[in-house]
This record gives structure tokens, sequence and C-alpha cells, in this order.
């Protein structure tokens, strides 16, 4: 998927936008570095995974949606990790937002005010209660967005992927990294079920597939199943 942030300010974009179809802009956020993305058609767009904690980092976040003016039409999670959650409830309230997440991560989303201060985030406000509960398997579609679920335990109980099959990529959370793969010492996290969700879920996808992950930078499967860590396990 090609990357054209560079061209934001050029007065050709949004025809660049309506002709590349579905992008995926990616932000990085918080002292975890991270990866906060916006996937848009250029009128719609959904935001995943919101890590703005800051003023600064919020306005980043709705600068560019209020730029390119578009409508955000909810706010989606691949688990509820702090760094994961920490702008929920800003987007949700900026932009009244429906709230989906899997029903196994309800109460790690649940945990996050328990442990926030610890990280050093006391200021942690807790978003309002999903209202969107996901069981894997569904399509969710959003203006030109189609997005398959796929429930991919492991990093934690509920985490999911949101899979565009059409254009070729999946926001991967915490699953797959480049050359890595989503801690397992966490509660929650077992070794042997996020195995099972790389090796039978994420590799049986297209070897093409380009994958945003939670932190670092992209890969595809293909490399991903070439010479991942996990296969040392």
């Amino acid at each position: 998927m090609p990357q054209i942030a560079e061209f934001q300010n050029h007065p050709i974009f949004a025809l660049l936008l309506i002709s590349m179809g579905i992008h995926v802009q990616k932000f990085t956020f918080n002292p975890f570095q991270e990866n906060t993305y916006v996937i848009h058609d250029g009128s719609s767009c959904v935001i995943v995974d919101p890590g703005c904690f800051d003023r600064n980092e919020q306005l980043e976040l709705t600068g560019f949606i209020s730029k390119n003016n578009l409508t955000p039409l909810a706010l989606l999670q691949t688990h509820a990790h702090i760094d994961h959650v920490l702008g929920c409830h800003f987007v949700i309230e900026k932009y009244d937002l429906d709230f989906y997440i899997h029903q196994e991560d309800l109460p790690t989303l649940t945990s996050v005010p328990t442990y926030a201060h610890v990280y050093g985030f006391p200021g942690y406000n807790p978003p309002k209660e999903p209202n969107k509960i996901l069981h894997g398997g569904e399509l969710l579609k959003f203006g030109e967005i189609e997005l398959k679920v796929l429930f991919t335990p492991g990093h934690c109980p509920g985490h999911v992927v949101y899979y565009c099959e059409k254009e070729g990529f999946v926001i991967n959370g915490d699953v797959l990294f480049a050359g890595s793969f989503g801690r397992v010492d966490l509660p929650g996290g077992n070794l042997e079920t996020l195995k099972r969700s790389i090796f039978d879920t994420m590799f049986k996808l297209p070897e093409e597939t380009l994958v945003y992950s939670g932190n670092g930078p992209e890969t595809t499967i293909g490399t991903e199943m070439r010479s991942n860590y996990i296969h040392q396990f």
C-alpha cells in the first residue's frame, strides 16, 4: 500500500484519494510509541487503537481528520492494553463514535484505571462502555471500507485484527511485529495461544498482505512467514 502522506498539501490530494481507494494513515503516539491508525476512503473514516494522550497528540489526530474533511464513523480496538486505549475517551467524546471491542477483552479494558498511574498516566480517563461487542468473523462496513474481524488471542484474551481483503492489508495490533511478535507475559497472555493465532490465522493470509503493527514499522505476511522470531518457539 503506497504512502501518500507527503502529498497532503498538494491541490490534487483529494483526487489522489479517490483514485487510490482506501488509505491507511499511521500516527505514533505516547511514550510507548504506539501506532494509531485512521482508515479512510476520502470521505468516511474509522479510528483504530487511539493512543493519543496529550493535547498535541490529540490535535495531530483531529487535525488530519479535519484537514481531509473526513467523517469518523467508528472506534475499533484490536485490544485494550493501556498504550492502545489512552485516547479512547477523547475520540469517543469528540466524535460520538460507536466503540467496537471483542467480548473477551472487556476485562482488559476495565482494568486499565487500576494501573494507569503506575505507567505515568494518573490522569487517564476511561471511555464509556463499548456498545459494539465483537465475537470474531464479522464483516464491518463503513462507507467504502470493508474490514473482516479475525479473532487472534494470545497477546491478550480478546485480541482481534482487522483484515481488508480488497486492499490487501491487515491492522494487526500486537500479534505480529517486523521480525517479532506480541509479548505474552501480561495478564491473559499465552504463548501457545498466540502461536496458534499466528500460524493458523495470520499466516493463512496472502503472503503479499501488508501488516500494520501496533508498534514499529510495517511488514508483510510473507516476510514474517519466512523469518519471524516466532519460528524459534
